[in-house]
C-alpha cells in the first residue's frame, strides 16, 4: 500500500471515529442514570423495544442519528437525536417503519426538529409502501415554540393527518402507547388502526388532570381519567389491554402476523459479494475533500462481483467522463449509476451524458444511484455558449420526473446546482445518504470567502473605509469557517438534510435496503417533460 492510500486510509478511519462518538452523544442521552430513572418506571430503553419488535437476528436500520444538535432553541441546545428514533426493520418478514419516541430526551417533548424526523419518517413509508409502529411516550409539544409546531402544515396536526391518509391506502397503523399522550398527542392512540396501551404505564387524554380541574372542577387521576383500563374497556379508543411493555411488543408482533408478504417490484438476480474489499474506499478517497476522485474503484467495492457495466466510457474524455454512467447488481438489485467522477465538474458532454442515461433507465424501470461529488456547473463564456444552462436544465428536469427509485450517496462536495441535477433533497430521493467526506453548500467556504469578500471590498470603499489586508484575511478566515462548517456532515446531519451519515463500509448493505424498500411499490410508466436539444 502507498503511502498517500494509508494516509487516507488512516485519516477516514479517524473521521468515523468522530461518527461513532457523535452517534453515542445521541444514543444514551443522559447515560446510565437516564436508564435507571426509566427501570424504577418499569420501562426499558427505547432501542431495546425496537430490538424485541423486529424479527430476531434482523437489523435495525436507524435513521437520523444526529439530528437535533446545535440547534439553539430557547434554553436548549441540543435535542439528542431529535427525541425521536426512527427506522426500518422487519416485522414477520416485512419491512416496517418503527417511529418510537424517546422519553430521555425532554420526555420525549415535540421540537420542530421532532416534528421534521417524525414526519420524515412518515413520508418515506407513505412512498414505499410500509406499515407503520409508533411507540408513544411524549410530553407533546414544546410549548415555548408552539408557533414553530402547532399550526402550520408540517407542524403537529400532520402527523395525524398523515396517519389517516397511510391508513385510507392499506398501511395499517398501529400505536403502542407505553407512556403519558396528552392534548393533541392523544390522537397517536386515538387514530392507529389498532393501539395497544400499558397498564399504569399508558396515558391519553385530551387535556390532562389539571387542566380538567382548572376547567371543570374535577378532581381526578390520570389513570381513571385516561388508563389503559379505560380506554380499552370503556372509552374503546384503544384496543389491546397488556401489563407490560414485553406484552405489549409481543401483541404489536401478532397484529402484523397475518400481513401479506411483500415483494419486489424488480427482477433479482443471484447476490455476489464484491471481488475489491470495501477497505479500497477508505484508501482511494483522498483526505483533501476536493482533489479528484476515481469513483470507478469506489462503485467495485459495493457492486456484485465488483462488476460495472459502464456507458459510453470513452465519450469525450476529460470532459464528459467527470460523470460515469452504467449499471451494476446490488445484492441482486439491477441499479442504474450516475457518478461524480476526477474533480467533478459537470461540463456540457457529462450533462448531456448523465441526461441520457436517466431517461434510458427509466424506460427500462431501473431505479437510479446517484454518487455525488460535484462541486458544480462548468462556468464561463465557452460552457455557456457551449449550453451548460441549457444542457444542465434537462439533466434537473430528468431527475426531477424520473419515476424510477431514486437514491443520493454523498462522498465529496455538494454544491451549487450540481446538488440539483445529482438528485439533492430538493428532489426528492427515496432516500439521502451521505459520508464523513461529504460537504453540502451553495459553494465551498474558499469560493464564498472571495465571493462575498469582493462585495465587502466595493462596500467599504463606497463609505471610504477601505479594507487593510489583514482585514481581508481575516474576513475570509470567518467565511471558510461559516460555510465550511455548515457544509459538514454533522451540521446537514442535524437539521436532516440526509437521512443517515455512513461509514464507507456500511455503504453496501444500507444501499441494498434501501433499493428494497424502494422497490416494494410497482413503477409507474415514464413521463418527462420539455427537454432542450
Amino acid at each position: 500500500m502507498s503511502d498517500a492510500r494509508a494516509e487516507n486510509r488512516a485519516f477516514w478511519e479517524n473521521e468515523e471515529l468522530k461518527l461513532d462518538q457523535r452517534v453515542y452523544e445521541a444514543m444514551w442521552p443522559g447515560g446510565e442514570a437516564a436508564v435507571q430513572r426509566l427501570a424504577k418506571l418499569g420501562k426499558q430503553p427505547v432501542r431495546q423495544l425496537i430490538q424485541k419488535l423486529i424479527d430476531p437476528g434482523t437489523e435495525f436500520y436507524e435513521l437520523s442519528r444526529l439530528a437535533g444538535f446545535g440547534m439553539h432553541y430557547p434554553d436548549v441546545d441540543d435535542v439528542p437525536c431529535g427525541g425521536i428514533v426512527t427506522g426500518i426493520g422487519k416485522i414477520y418478514g416485512n419491512w416496517t417503519m418503527i417511529i418510537a419516541n424517546d422519553s430521555r430526551v425532554k420526555a420525549g417533548t415535540y421540537f420542530p426538529i421532532t416534528l421534521k424526523k417524525h414526519m420524515r419518517a412518515q413520508a418515506i413509508a407513505e412512498r414505499c409502501g410500509l406499515n407503520c409502529v409508533y411507540i408513544a411516550d411524549s410530553g407533546g409539544a414544546f410549548l415555548p415554540m408552539q408557533a414553530d409546531v402547532f399550526p402550520d402544515d408540517g407542524h403537529f396536526g400532520s402527523m395525524f393527518y398523515n396517519m389517516a391518509r397511510m391508513s385510507a391506502k392499506g398501511l395499517k397503523q398501529i400505536t403502542l402507547s407505553t407512556g403519558g399522550n396528552t392534548a393533541g398527542g392523544a390522537y397517536i392512540v386515538f387514530m392507529a388502526c389498532q393501539a395497544v396501551m400499558i397498564d399504569k404505564l399508558a396515558y391519553s387524554f385530551l387535556g390532562g388532570p389539571p387542566l380538567v380541574k382548572a376547567a371543570t372542577g374535577e378532581v381526578i387521576s390520570a389513570e381513571d381519567l385516561g388508563g389503559a383500563r379505560i380506554h380499552t374497556q370503556i372509552s374503546g379508543g384503544a384496543d389491546h389491554f397488556c401489563r407490560t411493555q414485553d406484552e405489549a411488543i409481543e401483541k404489536v408482533r401478532e397484529i402484523l402476523s397475518l400481513e401479506p408478504p411483500q415483494k419486489l417490484h424488480i427482477h433479482r438476480y443471484a447476490e455476489s459479494p464484491p471481488m475489491v474489499p470495501v477497505e479500497t474506499i477508505y484508501e482511494e478517497l483522498p483526505a483533501k475533500i476536493h482533489q479528484g476522485i476515481n469513483v470507478r474503484a469506489v462503485i467495485q467495492a459495493f457492486a456484485d462481483d465488483s462488476h460495472f457495466i459502464e456507458y459510453k466510457k470513452n465519450y469525450a474524455p476529460g470532459r464528459g467522463d467527470n460523470i460515469v454512467t452504467g449499471k451494476i447488481r446490488l445484492k441482486g438489485i439491477p441499479v442504474g449509476i450516475i457518478a461524480a467522477n476526477g474533480l467533478g465538474i459537470i461540463f456540457v458532454e457529462a450533462a448531456r451524458k448523465a441526461t441520457e442515461w436517466i431517461v434510458r433507465c427509466c424506460q427500462e424501470k431501473v431505479p437510479l444511484l446517484f454518487i455525488q461529488s460535484s462541486p458544480g456547473y462548468m462556468v464561463g463564456s465557452e460552457s455557456e455558449h457551449m449550453g451548460i444552462g441549457k444542457y444542465g436544465a434537462d439533466m434537473v428536469r430528468a431527475v426531477s420526473c424520473a419515476q424510477v427509485p431514486r437514491i443520493q450517496l454523498v462522498i465529496g462536495p455538494d454544491n451549487g446546482a450540481a446538488n440539483y441535477g445529482m438528485c439533492g433533497r430538493a428532489y426528492r430521493p427515496h432516500f439521502l445518504f451521505a459520508t464523513m467526506r461529504a460537504r453540502t453548500s451553495v459553494m465551498s467556504g474558499r469560493s464564498a470567502a472571495e465571493v462575498l469578500l469582493s462585495i465587502e471590498e466595493r462596500k467599504r470603499a463606497a463609505e471610504g473605509k477601505p479594507m487593510s489586508d489583514g482585514e481581508k484575511q481575516a474576513f475570509r478566515l470567518q467565511m471558510i469557517e461559516k460555510y465550511d462548517g455548515e457544509a459538514h456532515p454533522f451540521f446537514c446531519g442535524a437539521r436532516l438534510l440526509n437521512d443517515r451519515v455512513l461509514k464507507f463500509r456500511e455503504i453496501r448493505d444500507w444501499l441494498a435496503m434501501a433499493f428494497e424498500v424502494s422497490l416494494l411499490k410497482p413503477i409507474d410508466d415514464p413521463a418527462f417533460g420539455n427537454l432542450r436539444f
